[in-house]
């Protein structure tokens, strides 16, 4: 399977199976679009006659074509699918942990209009986790992660910093029992910033591999849906925060994320306030509600989202070249090293090697499941308790989704989030059609992006 597509000012052909993108002519760019349809002479034929006034002859269309068959033969174009026969071995594997969500804490110091989590009580009680119940989920961690020595946990909320005394201890038990255990763990903190100063600061920068810091843009698009429990806007109380916090991190280990909404299409412009801010690991993502929601995106926004991520992917490239780059996630992927083709398929990891935990101890197949009863696995005492939902999840893959299986995409989505397509469609093997338009388009630009970087380089040379 080959995609092609024009951004940038290049001319883009990704092999699908391979993974080699190749940036050519427009003579080589028509040739590859005919090759599989066309005879050899029909080839030379009709493009000799379109690019006549170039001085392109047959002879010229010839050698294209010798060098579309040298890729061919060496496994860098049309190159078959290998990997659909084996994509249903997944269900068979055997998985372990590696990772859990700790809902440390479901309240929250904002009310935020859009939150999935019901402004942190996940449509139940408010409630923080007790260390008993947090140690006993890091216990269950390791006890479930074979021979596995890197482990994650993400402290979540709510938010976490409500309950920061317990994460203290969390922690400290978790380093206590490293050595003996034979694991790693790497933490991650997502806040909105409200309750950040020096002893968190400090904290997060010794122990935390990462910290994601929620803010929405500009001021006037972060305090419309991001509002205190009084009704405030939080923006003026968080962003020194965040940039102090930010400053004393070494700019580093940490994502600025952000959520567009109907309200800013121009979403861009948040994220170059946010850079302009001093702020240089970001994400933006849309959000994903009831499509009766005033906030809500739909169909008829996608021309102009569209747009909004080429003048992104534009921008980055102009900031980069002028020695100002910053980092935005859905634009970050490697084209040489990985990941492995396992993780292709398989994705994230929800239900199987991901899992939350509430502060009850409930296991869930990932924090946008909890509250769902029919998708709690069990708990942390007794383990996985429900597990044809754990094999409903060994399923949730690239190949196992019908509308995935002509698409160019499904070996960087991996089929997509699970739980964005069970709340779009009732079905964890669903697609959430949205989300997966808006995901190609941002493959399109960081692959672009890729392709600028190397021309870059070799220019340089």
């Amino acid at each position: 399977m080959v995609h092609q597509y024009k951004l940038g000012g290049y001319n883009i052909v990704l092999d699908v199976f391979s993974g080699a993108v190749h940036a050519v002519d427009e003579v080589a760019y028509d040739a590859i679009a005919l090759y599989e349809t066309h005879t050899k002479d029909e080839i030379q034929t009709e493009l000799s006659e379109k690019y006549a006034d170039d001085g392109v002859t047959k002879e010229d269309i010839a050698e294209v074509l010798c060098d579309i068959e040298q890729l061919k033969a060496d496994g860098k174009l049309f190159t078959e699918d290998v990997y659909a026969d084996h994509a249903f071995d997944f269900k068979n594997r055997n998985t372990v942990i590696k990772a859990l969500c700790l809902h440390v804490a479901h309240t929250c110091n904002l009310n935020c209009s859009y939150c999935f989590a019901a402004q942190g009580k996940y449509h139940g009680e408010r409630a923080l986790m007790s260390f008993e119940t947090g140690k006993r989920a890091l216990d269950f961690l390791v006890e479930n992660s074979g021979t596995r020595k890197n482990l994650e946990v993400d402290f979540f909320g709510g938010e976490p910093l409500m309950n920061f005394e317990v994460v203290k201890q969390l922690v400290a038990y978790a380093r206590s029992m490293e050595k003996e255990a034979g694991k790693n763990f790497r933490f991650t903190l997502t806040t909105n910033g409200v309750l950040l100063n020096d002893e968190v600061t400090e904290f997060a920068n010794r122990e935390c591999h990462n910290v994601v810091l929620s803010l929405d843009g500009r001021k006037e698009v972060h305090d419309r849906l991001r509002k205190t429990v009084n009704g405030e806007g939080s923006y003026d109380l968080i962003v020194p925060k965040f940039q102090d916090f930010v400053k004393k991190r070494g700019n580093r280990g940490y994502y600025v994320r952000g959520t567009y909404t109907k309200y800013n299409l121009d979403f861009t412009n948040d994220i170059f306030h946010m850079a302009d801010l001093g702020f240089t690991e970001l994400s933006m993502e849309p959000v994903v509600s009831a499509p009766d929601d005033p906030y809500a995106l739909s169909e008829a926004d996608l021309p102009t989202l569209y747009l909004q991520y080429e003048i992104l992917a534009e921008e980055m490239l102009r900031r980069r070249r002028e020695g100002h780059p910053f980092t935005f996630y859905h634009y970050m992927i490697d084209l040489t090293g990985g990941p492995c083709i396992y993780k292709r398929i398989s994705g994230c990891g929800s239900g199987t090697e991901y899992l939350a935990v509430t502060p009850w101890g409930d296991l869930y197949p990932c924090h946008q499941f909890v509250g769902e009863e029919k998708y709690r696995l069990g708990d942390i005492w007794n383990g996985i308790t429900n597990p044809a939902v754990q094999q409903e999840f060994k399923l949730c893959n690239a190949y196992a989704r019908e509308d995935c299986r002509d698409c160019w995409a499904k070996l960087y989505c991996s089929g997509g989030c699970a739980a964005n397509a069970y709340h779009a469609t009732g079905s964890v093997t669903g697609v959430y059609e949205l989300g997966c338009q808006l995901f190609k388009k941002r493959m399109e630009c960081a692959i672009m992006l890729k392709v600028a970087e190397a021309l870059d380089k070799a220019a340089e040379a």
